[in-house]
């Protein structure tokens, strides 16, 4: 098996077994823009469920519980405030957080006392916290303030390694509908947009472009390399590239995903711990989305902002003229890539 797995690799990289990656980009296109429209409308749809610190709103932390499960947290609020909406979990093993819709004094006074009483703890362990809209506003704008530099300063320091404007447009662009691919997710599934939540996002997007700057460095190795006598098409070339990194993009996917899947599983499904849930769920989702994306978005859209530049469009028909003549014959080491 693993001889077969070494085959395959070595067939890829010379270019005796290809994926035409490249000359499939219309079909592509058209399934992450159907994704795309799909991760805007679930949004819209259902709403996005942001967490209190995004919201604002009170939040409850009783310490010290014995038998820490969270139905009495629901029914104390209940009992105070019918028809409210609470939040609990359990953190640490031994301690119970509530978190509800803005509450007056009076009420948060009256929910501390209840929680007391159905935790059989003393007033002292149940502390309580407000956490205003300004607050929230300030964490979101500080949020986005964030990824726009992120965006920025990466996509002026691609440009300037790879020479090209165009490589670094092509991978902020699949960028982008990672992140709109992320959002959409965690609508349809329910989580709440924590601020753990938005670490794992930046952090997904640093993963995205090291997988779209490794597939990228081997395109411009090989494009540098092909020079006027090359008898491939620029877009062969690209897709060449692709084809020889798509085994250690794989390996490199499935290594990170693994140990994160088993946090999102594990940590989040068996010890129920919130805050691991929010962080694995976005660096999962954008591993397996930043790996496709690069394959399938990133490197063919490079291509197509590349092919129309004189020089390569007169190569590219010279190599074609070429094989007219020699009665078809592929002429190069690579499958011959059509695109419209």
């Amino acid at each position: 098996m693993a001889n077969r797995l070494t085959q395959f690799g070595n067939d890829l990289y010379t270019g005796k077994r290809s994926f035409n990656f490249v000359g499939g980009r219309k079909k592509w296109y058209a399934i992450a823009g159907v994704l795309i429209i799909l991760a805007i409308a679930i949004p819209i749809a259902r709403g996005v469920n942001f967490s209190i610190e995004f919201r604002g709103g009170s939040q409850f932390q009783i310490a010290g519980v014995e038998n820490a499960t969270t139905q009495p947290a629901s029914d104390a609020v209940a009992s105070v405030v019918p028809g409210a909406v609470s939040h609990v979990t359990i953190v640490g093993g031994d301690g119970v957080r509530v978190q509800t819709e803005q509450l007056e004094q009076s009420e948060s006074r009256a929910i501390t006392t209840a929680l007391a009483e159905a935790y059989d703890v003393p007033e002292s362990e149940v502390t309580s916290s407000f956490i205003g809209p300004s607050w929230g506003a300030d964490v979101t704008r500080q949020a986005v303030i964030g990824l726009v530099a992120f965006v920025l300063l990466a996509g002026i320091i691609m440009a300037l390694y790879f020479r090209t404007w165009k490589m670094s447009l092509a991978a902020i662009l699949a960028l982008m509908g990672d992140l709109i691919a992320t959002v959409g997710i965690y609508a349809a599934v329910g989580f709440e947009i924590s601020p753990a939540a938005t670490i794992g996002v930046l952090t997904i997007l640093s993963y995205s472009l090291y997988d779209t700057v490794v597939v990228f460095d081997k395109i411009r190795e090989n494009t540098a390399e092909d020079g006027k006598e090359s008898r491939r098409t620029f877009a062969e070339s690209v897709n060449l590239a692709v084809n020889q990194t798509l085994v250690r993009s794989i390996n490199t996917s499935v290594v990170a995903a693994l140990p994160v899947a088993a946090i999102l599983f594990i940590g989040a499904g068996v010890l129920g711990a919130d805050t691991l849930r929010d962080i694995s769920l976005a660096l999962l989702i954008g591993i397996i989305v930043g790996t496709w994306s690069t394959v399938f978005i990133a490197a063919p859209l490079y291509s197509q902002l590349r092919e129309g530049e004189p020089d390569i469009k007169r190569h590219d028909q010279k190599v074609l003229k070429e094989r007219a003549r020699a009665g078809g014959a592929a002429g190069s080491d690579v499958e011959a890539v059509p695109v419209a």
